[in-house]
């Protein structure tokens, strides 16, 4: 099970301190008012987790000039093409297909079939999790457009990540021509 979790806090929970950056912390798991909230404590100030912990571990505060990629699982991914399909452009189906062959390559799709609607090709598709049945237009793309699709998915994953305020524990932290 991924969750999507903030990155440090700048503040120990219980002190109120400042957590600087290299220093060493203290991270916390709990379940607070049904989600799944992350805690942060300065080595000081850290007595062990709590009662209510479901997971902890030591983390080192990043540097604040440092710039964090966010990490992209496949279910993030597969939440991502699932969005494209509500109403899809031209640009959109084709990243649509870009992410279908990824996910197929990381098994998170599995190829049903196709079909044939005049001279459009479909690949038939399922979720390998019994998540849905779904359809992708065959596109017929060079290098430079899968190229391209893929620092437009970089960017727009990225961004929906970043709104998220958090990072999803993760496979992988970008996309590249490998995944295809």
């Amino acid at each position: 099970m991924d969750f999507q979790l903030r990155s440090v806090g700048k503040t120990c929970e219980k002190s109120g301190h400042p957590l600087a950056p290299g220093e060493v912390c203290h991270s916390v798991l709990v379940e607070r008012h049904g989600k799944m909230t992350r805690l942060d404590y300065s080595h000081e100030a850290w007595s062990g987790p709590p009662e209510d912990a479901v997971a902890y571990w030591r983390v080192q505060v990043p540097d604040a000039t440092e710039k964090q990629t966010p990490t992209i699982t496949t279910d993030g991914l597969m939440s991502y093409f699932e969005q494209l399909s509500e109403a899809p452009n031209t640009v959109q189906e084709q990243m649509r297909y870009v992410l279908a062959l990824m996910l197929l390559q990381r098994r998170r799709l599995k190829l049903e079939g196709s079909r044939t609607d005049g001279d459009i090709e479909y690949l038939q598709l399922s979720g390998s999790r019994g998540d849905g049945d779904f359809e992708v237009r065959q596109q017929s793309l060079s290098d430079e457009e899968i190229e391209q699709l893929q620092s437009q998915l970089n960017v727009s994953v990225t961004s929906e990540w970043q709104e998220l305020d958090g990072v999803q524990i993760a496979e992988q932290t970008s996309l590249t021509d490998d995944d295809l």
